[in-house]
């Protein structure tokens, strides 16, 4: 795939086209289904609406974790093989964890800043592992994605996207994206391999967490070609100060309430922190409900994990903070949010911190009269 933010003036103007927000339904979704007929079925929707295009950018989640990393570099690679499109991967955010840098320098995977991008120079607009109304990406208001691949709950605007293959029980998007390339024949990179399986790996913990038979099967089909130097590389990567600093700051201000852990960080050096600290508090003894956040860039950052299979992470984290004009998503075990702090100051943010912290206890059920412990 070309690393590409400027197209040509004489070959730009057919290419360039008004877009809208207000779409038209699809005419067909593509579901989530088992077996090898549907796989190609999907497989072949995508193709033949892609070649009636010819410059795609394929836009991650903002922060991009692993598998949407991996998802966004094996969809370009898929347009550009089999529907003769060009393609781009770009990302709001930054790229933060050192795994995450490691996975993009290690693999030398392409990929271009969001600010960096001209998307009037784009007819093809897809997203992987996010969604229109998600919120958790850098997509201009004025543009609609054509393509969405997702393996979290379908939200109401995507169903105006005319290619959608969303929802499902699925633990990873790069479950789906593999899937893609067993139906194309085309073949697997170690590159491409690699970075698939760890997208799987760290969706799901090591199939450990909201994991499927498929999320299995692509496991096992791509371990083969996985280059295992470069995966050892990426999981193991040097750290930087600032991380041990981070959870330093973590293990002294982390509150332990009956069966649920928070933690305020405040000022973090990178966005993806809290969902790891939320994922490490995570394996405290006799904890169901872990909730983690910090500051960054004048946003508000949250990540909760939970092991209460009664309870629904993703749900209950759009409840209390998508009313409070926040963004927010996930699943049954695993979810994250934002709030805009910019026109906040210091004592509006404390006393908004405080109430959602509270929000959370009683969603939780903790009663209004305990008392939290520290863990030091």
């Amino acid at each position: 795939m070309k690393v590409r933010t400027r197209m040509n003036p004489e070959r730009s103007s057919a290419r360039q086209r008004a877009r809208s927000p207000e779409r038209t339904p699809r005419a067909a979704v593509l579901r989530h289904k088992t077996g090898r007929e549907t796989r190609r079925m999907k497989l072949e929707r995508l193709v033949e609406y892609a070649r009636t295009h010819q410059h795609a950018l394929v836009l991650t989640h903002d922060n991009p974790d692993p598998d949407s990393l991996a998802s966004a570099f094996a969809l370009a690679h898929i347009l550009e093989r089999l529907a003769g499109v060009d393609s781009v991967v770009a990302f709001g955010g930054i790229v933060g964890r050192a795994e995450n840098r490691a996975l993009v320098r290690v693999l030398k995977l392409p990929v271009v800043p969001i600010a960096k991008v001209d998307f009037d120079e784009f007819d093809l607009i897809c997203m992987v592992d996010t969604q229109p109304e998600q919120g958790n990406h850098s997509l201009p208001a004025r543009h609609f994605p054509d393509v969405v691949i997702d393996h979290h709950p379908e939200r109401p605007e995507t169903k105006l996207a005319p290619i959608a293959d969303v929802g499902g029980t699925r633990g990873a998007t790069s479950t789906l994206l593999a899937e893609y390339f067993r139906a194309s024949g085309l073949e697997m990179t170690s590159q491409l391999a690699t970075a698939l399986y760890y997208g799987i790996k760290a969706d799901t913990r090591n199939l450990a967490r909201q994991t499927t038979p498929e999320d299995v099967d692509a496991y096992l089909w791509l371990f083969p070609m996985v280059d295992k130097e470069a995966l050892v590389e990426i999981e193991h990567p040097r750290l930087p100060i600032d991380y041990f600093r981070l959870y330093h700051r973590a293990t002294e201000r982390a509150q332990v309430w009956d069966q649920a852990v928070l933690c305020d960080l405040g000022e973090i050096y990178a966005p993806d922190m809290v969902a790891e600290v939320a994922e490490r508090f995570g394996f405290l003894e006799d904890v169901r409900w872990s909730l983690a956040w910090g500051e960054y860039d004048d946003q508000l950052f949250y990540s909760i994990r939970t092991s209460d299979r009664r309870m629904n992470a993703g749900k209950l984290v759009r409840e209390i903070i998508e009313t409070r004009g926040g963004s927010a998503g996930g699943h049954g075990s695993m979810a994250g949010a934002r709030l805009d702090l910019s026109d906040l100051g210091e004592t509006g943010r404390r006393r908004l911190k405080s109430e959602i912290a509270e929000a959370f206890l009683r969603e939780f059920g903790v009663k209004p009269s305990k008392k939290p412990r520290k863990i030091v």
